[in-house]
């Protein structure tokens, strides 16, 4: 798995780019946005399904989604492009593993609350508490999206040798 990441890094330059002296830190700055973008948007949404601001309407909070659909796309693209520079830190981390997980769940809560919540959350009227069921997806996405972060700041503090990943093997 290492080798094959490695081999696109390399093949298509990202890796070539990544060690520059500033392809790091703009990548790491882009990322940084992108995480604004989506918690700034996504987690003030969650914030307003729990109750946080009930004088906003919640139409024009979820307008604001487009933005943090764009903020994820960004620190996707850009957390590819740290993975193939150096994927041993990465594929073997606890905390990276963590933080894919996290983002696996928030995910499929995204799937949940958009098949089965919004359209009935849509349809509320301003400053109404919203249904338990909207509450809890809300509570799942925000506590997803804080992990996302915390472990994403811990994949620096670990750097575990290959062989403590068994399953990576």
């Amino acid at each position: 798995m290492v080798e094959f990441l490695s081999s696109i890094g390399h093949n298509i330059g990202i890796f070539a780019f990544m060690n520059t002296q500033w392809g790091w830190p703009a990548i790491e700055s882009l990322h940084f946005i992108g995480l604004t973008l989506l918690l700034g948007t996504v987690g003030l949404f969650d914030l307003r399904l729990l109750g946080v601001g009930r004088g906003i309407e919640i139409a024009a909070l979820h307008s604001l989604v487009p933005w943090g659909v764009a903020g994820f796309c960004l620190n996707v693209t850009t957390g590819f492009m740290f993975l193939v520079s150096d994927p041993g830190q990465y594929v073997y981390n606890p905390a990276f593993q963590m933080k894919l997980l996290a983002m696996l769940i928030a995910g499929t809560n995204l799937l949940v609350f958009y098949t089965l919540l919004a359209p009935q959350v849509r349809a509320l009227p301003n400053a109404v508490v919203v249904p338990r069921s909207a509450r809890l997806v809300a509570l799942v996405s925000l506590l997803c999206w804080i992990a996302v972060i915390s472990f994403g700041r811990l994949i620096t503090f670990y750097r575990p040798p290959e062989f403590w990943c068994f399953w990576c093997l």
